[in-house]
């Protein structure tokens, strides 16, 4: 039996593409790895946003395969769909459920028809197959708890974030430099900033074009609740319920510093500090106003905004620098999003599946140290190097285009499979100004800690769900946009607004969330 500090190789021939044999060289951990002794097939479904089905040729699977001697092969339903849920729908409209189904948003399939037979419960299979699943979840009780359908069994695999940071606040610098100003710390500064950006002419065309906050996600605008005192959301999805430290649900659009939040915000549209077309302009917003020089603010993630530091190829100065959430009235600097620990994507083991101790155990394979590198990193040497102990990309490899994109393409984060992700894989293509800022946030921001994970509902607490929260939350939002809009008053509107969701429902909904949450 090899150990794990033997520095052997075995040479094992296989055939090239020149049909001469060539040489593969695995080391002992891959051979530490394999599951079954004789090869293995089970079939898959998988489906997401991204990819509408397996791809057995993805690099990483070949890896894989030969890593665990298990290997997938597509059985993917509903392959000309770009929507995953109605792939879902086919699949189980089937009845010819695969041994691994993979896609968007499983855990509320996994949990619906999970009970039922579809899909088999995984409790007993981590706690006496999976050494690495169940010290993963040991070590994240709430994580576990989050993933449990109403009978108390766990059904799927979920795909699972790392790091804390996502969005921050950005401010284009070099309009402060222009304007003499310094970068805002409380919230009435950021507010004069604001309206500095709209009256002084900052980009210095003469013209007063310049909008001072925009997003490219209207939620966005909402979320600046959060320098009042108010809450928008207690999740990573816009709009949801909040958990407080007591273990108490409740929903942030009916608290007292929302509908302060809400008439500010109200009174920042109407005063020209906020896009016009905020609710419309849509996605590429920001690449829109920041090639164009006029966009002044955002809140956004730390990633992908700032690369647009690169435009200053092209704008004389551009600068687009991560700041602290200014300070809220209480003194606090508040940032409310934070990575979710859990997605409710990832993956199950179909009912029909013959082989549940061998599928548990390649499920397990992913959150070994070199499942989880393979997952996040792709295959050594090719996309990454082994320096010092760590997975580190090729230059070749980073300099090719968009990591996530290149990584999607050789079947790495695909976020349809089960396994924990690696920060370091994001960490490694990060500019300067993205480290600055998380870096920044680090040691200024309070983080939001009380994240809520979402709950698995009864039958009947299902049943009073979908009769009422559909309609309240689109009640809420409704008045929310016209009080945004100037289309009524917040604050002198409220005990009605309150009433009227008393009506319809919202006790109720949040009676049978409780329920759940506590059960969970």
């Amino acid at each position: 039996m090899l150990t794990a500090g033997t520095a052997l190789l075995l040479a094992l021939p296989v055939e090239g593409a020149d049909n001469k044999p060539k040489t593969l060289l695995v080391d002992e951990l891959t051979v530490d790895q394999r599951i079954v002794d004789e090869r293995m097939n089970l079939t898959v479904h998988l489906h997401h946003s991204r990819y509408q089905g397996y791809d057995e040729s993805w690099p990483v699977e070949l890896a894989a395969c030969e890593m665990t001697n298990i290997c997938l092969k597509n059985a993917t339903a509903g392959a000309d769909q770009t929507n995953p849920g109605y792939a879902m729908n086919l699949l189980l409209a089937s009845e010819a459920i695969p041994d691994i189904v993979g896609s968007s948003r499983i855990k509320e399939y996994a949990n619906q028809f999970g009970p039922m037979g579809a899909f088999t419960p995984l409790n007993d299979l981590i706690d006496d197959h999976a050494p690495h699943l169940k010290a993963f979840f040991d070590e994240r009780p709430r994580v576990r708890a989050s993933l449990m359908a109403s009978d108390g069994n766990i059904y799927f695999i979920p795909n699972l974030p790392d790091g804390k940071y996502g969005r921050a606040y950005w401010i284009r610098t070099d309009w402060l430099d222009a304007l003499d100003l310094e970068v805002p710390s409380t919230i009435e500064e950021y507010e004069a900033v604001l309206i500095a950006f709209r009256d002084q002419d900052p980009n210095g065309n003469g013209l007063q074009d310049e909008i001072p906050f925009f997003a490219r996600h209207w939620q966005e605008f909402i979320r600046l609740v959060t320098l009042f005192g108010g809450r928008s959301t207690g999740s990573d999805d816009y709009h949801d319920f909040v958990v407080t430290s007591e273990g108490v649900i409740q929903h942030p659009y009916m608290g007292e510093g929302y509908r302060d939040g809400i008439q500010n915000l109200a009174r920042w549209y109407k005063e020209g500090l906020v896009d016009p077309e905020i609710f419309t302009r849509g996605f590429d917003s920001r690449k829109e106003l920041l090639s164009k020089d006029i966009g002044g603010s955002t809140h956004d993630w730390f990633a992908s905004t700032a690369k647009f530091n690169n435009l200053a190829d092209d704008i004389d100065g551009f600068e687009f620098r991560a700041m602290l959430p200014p300070a809220n009235g209480d003194g606090i600097r508040f940032e409310e999003h934070r990575r979710s620990p859990v997605r409710q994507d990832g993956w199950a083991i179909g009912g029909q599946n013959k082989s549940p101790v061998e599928t548990i155990k390649y499920f397990d394979f992913w959150f070994s140290p070199q499942g989880r590198r393979l997952a996040n990193f792709g295959v050594e040497g090719e996309q990454y190097d082994v320096i010092d102990g760590e997975a580190v990309f090729r230059p070749d490899f980073l300099s090719r285009g968009p990591v996530n994109d290149l990584l999607y393409e050789v079947g790495a984060q695909i976020t349809a499979r089960g396994f924990h992700q690696d920060f370091g894989y994001e960490e490694q293509w990060l500019n300067e100004y993205a480290l600055e800022g998380i870096a920044l946030y680090e040691e200024g921001a309070t983080l939001v800690d009380d994240l809520f994970l979402g709950v698995t509902l009864n039958k009947e607490e299902q049943v009073v769900n979908n009769q009422y929260w559909s309609v309240i939350r689109t009640h809420m939002q409704a008045r929310q946009r016209a009080w945004l809009l100037g289309e009524g008053d917040v604050v002198a509107e409220w005990d009605d607004y309150l009433v009227e969701l008393d009506k319809m429902g919202i006790s109720m909904v949040i009676d049978a969330l409780q329920s759940a949450y506590n059960r969970q």
